[in-house]
């Protein structure tokens, strides 16, 4: 298998996809760090944090209502507005009554699906972020990157889409809450691949399918690694924020 197989994607784009959890979670953190040093409130923190996501929660929250109902389930107490819950801050919730296992786990991945679909379709109509994945496929990342920094220098609206890129993909990811029904529909998905490649020993089957995802994981890998490139550079501004703001604060 080459360097640049287009299987090697499906282990790029889930590589990708846990980095983007990482980051989401690390500037989150990093947000309510500069805000706290400087008012030293911690309410404040929180309600920056949700305005900064506020299209991207306003996506996760409706992306649950919306699959619940297409599902058949009854869903109330819509609520977008930051609130303590435990250890942790809930930024929005939707009350979803009980479907079973699966039906369950897709109310609790449908922010993630949704919102997936979202920036594979602004990273592709804004900025042909296919070209990006081809580029990486081909060993020639630099060139691709190049070409969309470009894209995002040249564009008149270009801050407006990355904006709506970092907020919806850093707000698309499954909570605490959203991940408990995943867990037995986990066992399930494991058991039923096992017992398809047990049944399709010569793994013709397999290639098949990995053939059919080939497409969507590409426009889904060209696009998660703009938003990983626009996390990373958010990323670096606020550890410098940070550390300037704890210098003007120990003044």
């Amino acid at each position: 298998m080459s360097p640049f197989s287009p299987y090697l994607f499906f282990v790029l784009f889930f590589i990708l996809l846990a980095g983007l959890w990482w980051l989401s979670w690390r500037i989150g953190l990093l947000i309510q760090e500069i805000v706290y040093q400087i008012t030293g409130s911690a309410d404040m923190a929180m309600v920056i944090l949700f305005l900064i996501y506020l299209p991207g929660i306003l996506i996760h929250e409706a992306s649950h209502w919306l699959v619940a109902r297409l599902l058949g389930l009854k869903t109330s107490k819509f609520r977008v507005w930051p609130k303590y819950t435990r250890n942790s801050i809930g930024l929005g919730s939707v009350t979803v009554s009980s479907g079973g296992a699966v039906w369950d786990s897709l109310v609790g991945l449908a922010p993630l699906l949704v919102g997936s679909a979202l920036i594979v379709l602004i990273g592709e109509q804004v900025f042909d972020t296919q070209t990006l994945a081809f580029a990486w496929r081909t060993g020639r990342l630099l060139d691709g990157l190049t070409f969309v920094v470009d894209s995002l220098a040249h564009k008149p609206d270009s801050l407006l889409w990355s904006y709506l890129l970092f907020a919806i993909a850093n707000a698309m990811m499954p909570s605490a809450s959203d991940r408990a029904p995943l867990k037995p529909l986990g066992i399930y998905v494991i058991l039923i691949g096992a017992l398809f490649v047990f049944i399709d020993q010569s793994g013709r089957n397999v290639l098949l399918l990995l053939d059919f995802l080939f497409g969507p994981i590409q426009l889904l890998t060209g696009a998660f690694l703009l938003v990983a490139v626009i996390d990373l550079a958010i990323l670096l501004l606020l550890l410098a924020v940070r550390e300037v703001s704890k210098l003007f604060v120990t003044k």
